[in-house]
């Protein structure tokens, strides 16, 4: 039976919390309380786990699972969140090239998953201001601006506008656009030396390293797609 480790991120008093899990790297999820949001961890790793065997022949699902929780955090400056100050234990882990491989085709596969849900969508749809949220086209802004924040890790990238200008300087529409821009991360991405891929940095005066990176962009882009796509199974 697989054994899940859960890194947990919330306040002291155990609000908002995230559940992190490092070994099915982009799989999280949140919840009010740490335990409404523990009680929704496994029905989180099965679905993250489907999203995985929908693209990857060779992903054996587990039929069965334990959960252990390896650390739990509760300092920080916003915890619940994705606290861009936690470093935990597994991002320290130096980052292979074969893995790294494999995170760049997960964050692609779930921009496929991004495009199926919203390609067919109006203008209307994605300007739609929902009882609760954000309309879809703010969203997927929202993945953008961020995604190019966590890039900056790695410095400038060639071809795209500074961090902060990716939507002022956008060209063409925003599906076009954010392919665009996605597509040259990818090839930072691929191009990290190997001092990059395992050696911890400094960068905006938090701890950073490329494990930690794929993860946030993994993790985020894993949020936001469940969220849209829960948002149209809805409406």
């Amino acid at each position: 039976m697989a054994t899940y480790e859960l890194y947990l991120e919330s306040g002291p008093r155990r609000k908002k919390t995230m559940v992190h899990v490092p070994a099915l790297l982009g799989c999280v999820t949140n919840g009010p309380t740490t335990e409404e949001a523990l009680e929704r961890t496994p029905g989180a790793i099965r679905d993250f786990e489907a999203f995985l065997a929908r693209h990857d022949s060779h992903f054996v699902t587990a039929t069965a699972f334990d959960l252990r929780v390896a650390e739990h955090i509760t300092e920080g400056i916003w915890l619940g969140n994705g606290d861009p100050s936690i470093v935990f234990a597994t991002d320290l882990e130096p980052l292979g090239k074969e893995e790294l491989t494999s995170y760049i085709q997960r964050l692609s596969w779930m921009h496929e998953e991004l495009l199926e849900l919203v390609n067919s969508l109006s203008d209307a749809q994605l300007d739609e201001k929902p009882p609760r949220g954000r309309p879809i086209r703010q969203i997927l802004e929202h993945i953008l601006e961020s995604e190019a924040s966590y890039m900056t890790a790695f410095g400038r990238i060639e071809g795209l506008p500074g961090a902060g200008s990716i939507l002022k300087k956008q060209q063409g529409d925003l599906l076009s656009w954010l392919g665009y821009v996605r597509e040259h991360e990818y090839a930072r991405l691929r191009a990290l030396t190997l001092e990059e891929r395992t050696q911890p940095f400094i960068h905006w005066k938090h701890t950073r390293t490329a494990r930690k990176v794929l993860r946030r962009m993994l993790e985020h882009q894993w949020e936001h797609l469940v969220e849209i796509r829960e948002r149209l199974a809805a409406g």
